[in-house]
């Protein structure tokens, strides 16, 4: 039985006096990483909180932050991590839904003082409370079926919940991650994604695990990335498409010495050809993978190694195979598995799926079902498991009667060498109920992009049906959830104003 406290009660066995863990200019030890944890147990056991509390902590990543994350579980209480770019009431309705009686905040938490018991800010307050505090040892009377999260989902499709996460969820996917990109007491992982999202958390526990040192990035700068790994000779990091994109346009544009990256890990959203090509290239020296999941899978259920071997053949389209410890399937809306090649929805089992969604009994019943859990996106597989995402069930576009799927609409967009971004997305049409629209934002230095070269470069390489109606060309970037992904609610959303249709 393995809980929070086991890869910590590892690294403190064997190599108490290594470096774990990078943060701006401080750094501890495991030995000190231990004691911090557990005095922050200590901290939160003075206050009063027992044994299933909730303590949220809405703050960039940091080693506060992964304190939090190691410690309050381990001390057998619940990590509520908030997304930072949530707007007052999604915040409001977080800590109202999950009862958290703590908030550990990095910046002004106005109004959301009168939603918790206690608040603690990070920094100075933060090592006060700590240094005060008599340790208490981690990892007692917790069972690995303990509720060790509560991570509200980032509600790019429609309202956030809050997924219930036990000790056994997370350790088994952090044991499916390390098999899958095994890691070693010399490797150093930068934290460039969101520590709030499972995604950026999910090397967390493995690198304490393995005794490597985590580099925490506060908040995504591509440029500050490159410097972080140049400076610490980092070898391994996970990100969002977007982040290896803009990390990759700022090393071409400006390289630093990266030669000690071996891995690039990437997931959270669909990522273009072109995007894990260039990465490639400002990379040469790191291995591609693609990982697939989502909040309620803990969050990884298939992997691509290699990616950027196969990137002129079929399956750079797919998103790899299940991870070892998970099973993957595809299923009709009656819970049929279907037939390689056929579309339907990817349903994952394993150890890692979630208990459930929090207070919301009839939405954990409709994607928990005895064949696990149906993650609202369509795909297939081929002859040989290999697992190919063609869009979300609520991104499908539904033309004439045609199904097109806005992954391959984008795809033909990033082809284009002036395009740097692109979302593909429905809007509503008289004739056929729904047409495909795009925005794209171009490429620095691009010549400006004509709209029509754009729509005449699509019908060359989709069907006529496929081919954007219109294409909104901006130079802000796509609007993005915390976690990285694109938006689309937001980018549908005037076009569907006042009709009888979904925004989500």
């Amino acid at each position: 039985m393995h809980t929070f406290a086991s890869p910590l009660r590892h690294a403190m066995q064997s190599s108490p006096d290594k470096l774990a863990v990078v943060s701006d200019e401080r750094r501890f030890t495991y030995a000190e990483l231990n004691e911090r944890c557990e005095r922050l147990v200590g901290a939160l056991s003075a206050l009063g909180l027992e044994h299933g509390d909730r303590v949220a902590i809405l703050s960039n990543n940091s080693h506060e932050f992964i304190e939090s994350y190691v410690g309050v579980p381990a001390g057998g209480l619940v990590i509520v991590p908030l997304n930072t770019r949530h707007a007052l009431p999604e915040l409001r309705y977080a800590l109202e839904d999950s009862g958290a009686k703590v908030l550990i905040i990095d910046r002004d938490p106005g109004e959301l003082t009168d939603l918790v018991e206690h608040v603690i800010m990070c920094g100075d307050d933060y090592d006060a409370r700590l240094a005060q505090a008599s340790p208490v040892a981690l990892g007692q009377a917790l069972h690995e079926n303990d509720l060790a999260g509560l991570f509200y989902t980032g509600g790019t499709t429609g309202k956030s919940k809050g997924v219930m996460l036990s000790h056994r969820n997370l350790l088994a996917n952090t044991q499916h991650w390390m098999l899958a990109a095994p890691q070693t007491p010399d490797d150093v992982f930068l934290i460039v994604a969101p520590l709030f999202h499972a995604a950026g958390s999910n090397g967390v526990l493995a690198s304490i695990w393995t005794l490597g040192c985590q580099v925490t990035l506060g908040s995504f700068a591509p440029d500050v990335a490159l410097d972080l790994i140049q400076e610490h000779r980092a070898t391994m990091t996970l990100g969002v498409p977007t982040m290896l994109s803009a990390m990759a346009e700022t090393q071409h544009a400006h390289p630093r010495d990266c030669a000690s990256m071996r891995l690039i890990a990437h997931g959270g959203s669909p990522i273009a050809t072109e995007v894990v090509r260039r990465t490639s290239t400002a990379f040469p020296a790191a291995q591609m993978m693609e990982v697939y999941g989502s909040t309620e899978t803990a969050p990884l259920c298939t992997v691509l190694p290699n990616e950027e071997q196969l990137l002129d053949k079929p399956r750079a389209r797919s998103c790899g195979r299940p991870i070892i410890g998970c099973e993957v399937t595809v299923r009709d809306p009656q819970g049929n598995a279907l037939a390689n090649g056929e579309i339907g929805e990817v349903v994952v089992s394993g150890p890692n799926i979630m208990q459930g969604y929090w207070h919301k009994e009839e939405q954990t019943k409709a994607v928990l079902t005895p064949e696990g859990y149906w993650t609202g996106d369509l795909g297939y597989l081929d002859d040989e498991g290999f697992v190919f995402l063609v869009d979300r069930s609520k991104d499908m576009i539904v033309s004439g009667g045609e199904n097109v799927y806005c992954t391959e609409v984008e795809e033909v967009l990033y082809q284009h060498p002036g395009v740097l971004e692109a979302a593909a997305f429905g809007v509503p049409d008289e004739k056929w109920g729904e047409a495909v629209w795009a925005t794209v934002v171009p490429r620095e230095g691009a010549n400006a992009l004509n709209v029509d070269e754009l729509i005449g470069f699509c019908k060359e390489h989709i069907a006529g049906y496929k081919v954007p109606k219109g294409i909104d060309v901006q130079t802000e970037p796509l609007p993005k959830s915390g976690p990285g992904k694109v938006l689309k609610r937001e980018l549908r959303a005037p076009f569907w104003e006042g009709k009888d249709a979904s925004v989500n």
